[in-house]
C-alpha cells in the first residue's frame, strides 16, 4: 500500500510538472514617466488667446519640450517650486481664509506625472487664494489678467 501511494504521488507530480503553466496576468502598472522625466498636460480655458491644451515635458537634466508655448520657463518655474519644498499642485487648504475677489473666468487643469507621482490639479481665479495659487504657477499657466481684470465682490 505505501508503495502504491508513493507511485501515485510521483505520477501526479510528473503530470503536473509536464502540464503547461497557466499564465496569470498581473494588473497593468500605472504608466509613470521615465526616471527624471516629467510629462504634464495643461488645459487652459477662459483666458482668451492662451486657451488650449499643451504638453509640457521637463527633464531632471534641464531638458524641456512639448507643445507648451513657454516650455523652458515653465519647467524652470516648476523646478523652483519643487526646490523650495512647495507642491505646485496642492489645492488650497480647506481652512484657508481667502479674500472675496474674482480674477476672471480663466480655468486650467494640469494632469500627468511630476516627480514620479500622478498629478490631477485644477486652477481657477475665483478668490484671493485661488488667484495666488494661479499666479504661483505662471508661466505654466497664462499671465494673470489674460481672462479679464480682477474685481472685488
Amino acid at each position: 500500500m505505501p508503495r502504491r501511494i508513493a507511485c501515485t504521488a510521483v505520477a501526479s507530480f510528473a503530470a503536473l510538472s509536464a502540464a503547461p503553466a497557466v499564465a496569470q496576468e498581473a494588473p497593468p502598472a500605472p504608466r509613470l514617466s521615465p526616471a527624471g522625466q516629467d510629462h504634464l498636460t495643461v488645459t487652459v480655458s477662459g483666458t482668451g488667446a492662451e486657451d488650449g491644451t499643451y504638453r509640457l515635458e521637463c527633464g531632471s537634466d534641464g531638458s524641456f519640450g512639448g507643445t507648451h508655448p513657454r516650455a523652458e520657463e515653465a519647467c524652470d518655474r516648476l523646478g523652483q517650486l519643487a526646490a523650495s519644498g512647495e507642491d505646485p499642485f496642492a489645492p488650497v487648504s480647506a481652512d484657508a481664509l481667502c479674500t472675496m475677489q474674482h480674477g476672471g473666468p480663466g480655468t486650467a487643469r494640469v494632469t500627468g506625472v511630476w516627480h514620479g507621482r500622478p498629478v490631477g490639479a485644477t486652477y481657477d481665479r475665483s478668490d484671493g487664494c485661488e488667484i495666488g495659487r494661479w499666479n504661483a504657477m505662471v508661466p505654466v499657466l497664462p499671465e494673470p489678467g489674460a481672462g479679464g481684470p480682477i474685481t472685488t465682490r
